[in-house]
């Protein structure tokens, strides 16, 4: 009986469903043993049926896995779940977020092209582009996020790419996407879009209008702190390209990463909404406490770009960054008093998380590059979990006291 299955099944049966569905049966393709949970294949080649059958599945004749460097069908269901999720003609798994960055960068643009970046990105980013994508005569500008007419002003006849993060890791900056988008499409650029803070649980920047949307899967798509991986969607000729890229350059998921991504998946959407809903209470306390000088959370009406957020996101998301009176030296004595909320940068955890951008996730910038960042001395990220939000609050004005 297990021999007659139809592997295609799943997939016909998922037309219009919504999305939480997708995020718990897209991509899954069960073997003749018909396994419900998603098989695991921990493998690095295939076998094949004759020397014909080889020589025809590397020449990409006929389908079929060749190599777990670029196909592996833990993977690939990873791949198809967030393509599915995203609205997007094609998924493509990395290594980690960062890879993901790189390999659109090395898949699509050329020594002498241009790519415009939002200056209010991740501190590795910054270093990726200036450091090491210079090199190779990749030129790079900065363009304040929320500002259109600075992204208009920016561009060259060279201008390729136009990368963004929205919300922007740690001040939950915004730019209005599908604006930026018909900007870089006037001029024949493509917008990508790390959406690693909102996830497709609460943005589909292609939706929108972006060309491409990237994640840092080590975030909220695993949800538990455990693994490394990212992920980059969009069309499936731009992807094709990125393929060609992890073909040959290897910066691959694990197949082990992948199955771990996919149980993330399965609970993404009550996960990002319980995590949001603690967010906002948090911020809306913050707000109002003595020696907090301003909170960063696109949730609160005080966000100059409250109204775009509720436009193009449909919750907030998880990190709040808010500066304190006093400095590095008040912001670590804050961080250093709490007791529950784990100090490490990495966010998106079941596990609240509080980190100082200036010396650990931006420590990298210059001075002035962290300021071009809007990254003070005094600033603190909290990325918050699913722990009692009564017990965040306590932990959180431990460190109000030892201000």
């Amino acid at each position: 009986m297990s021999q007659e299955w139809d592997a295609g099944r799943l997939d016909s049966d998922l037309e219009g469903v919504g999305l939480e569905t997708l995020a718990v049966r897209a991509g899954q393709h069960r073997s003749p043993e018909a396994e419900h949970s998603e098989a695991l294949y921990l493998t690095s080649s295939y076998v094949f049926r004759t020397a014909a059958d080889a020589a025809a599945r590397f020449a990409g004749e006929v389908p079929g896995n060749v190599y777990s460097r670029y196909t592996n069908p833990t993977v690939r269901a990873f791949e198809e779940r967030i393509a599915a999720m995203e609205g997007a003609e094609q998924a493509v798994a990395t290594s980690t977020g960062m890879s993901a960055i790189l390999s659109i960068v090395m898949s699509l643009c050329s020594g002498g092209d241009h790519v415009l970046v939002s200056r209010s990105v991740f501190g590795s980013t910054i270093s990726l582009f200036e450091k090491y994508l210079k090199r190779f005569g990749v030129e790079v500008d900065y363009v304040p996020l929320s500002d259109l007419d600075a992204w208009s002003a920016a561009f060259k006849p060279n201008t390729k790419l136009l990368f963004v993060e929205s919300p922007s890791n740690p001040l939950a900056e915004l730019v209005d996407i599908a604006a930026l988008a018909e900007i870089a499409h006037s001029k024949g650029a493509l917008l990508a879009v790390d959406n690693c803070f909102c996830t497709p649980a609460l943005q589909q920047p292609l939706k929108l209008g972006a060309d491409i949307v990237m994640h840092s899967a080590t975030k909220y798509i695993d949800g538990q702190g455990r693994s490394m991986g990212g992920v980059v969607a969009g069309r499936g000729e731009l992807m094709k390209e990125i393929v060609g890229f992890l073909r040959t350059a290897g910066p691959t998921l694990s197949p082990f990463n992948a199955w771990v991504f996919l149980k993330g998946l399965e609970t993404l959407s009550v996960r990002m909404q319980a995590h949001c809903a603690r967010a906002q209470q948090l911020a809306q306390w913050l707000e109002q406490q003595p020696g907090v000088e301003r909170v960063y959370y696109a949730g609160l009406p005080s966000h100059p770009q409250h109204e775009l957020a509720k436009r193009q996101q449909s919750a907030f998301g998880a990190v709040v960054s808010f500066e304190v009176a006093g400095g590095k030296e008040a912001a670590w004595r804050f961080i250093d008093a709490t007791r529950v909320i784990s100090i490490t940068t990495n966010l998106g955890d079941t596990k609240t998380t509080i980190a100082h951008p200036a010396t650990t996730s931006h420590g990298r910038l210059s001075p002035q590059e962290r300021a071009n960042a809007g990254i003070g001395d005094n600033l603190i990220r909290v990325a918050v979990g699913l722990e009692d939000v009564l017990d965040l609050q306590a932990d959180l004005a431990r460190g109000l006291a030892a201000l």
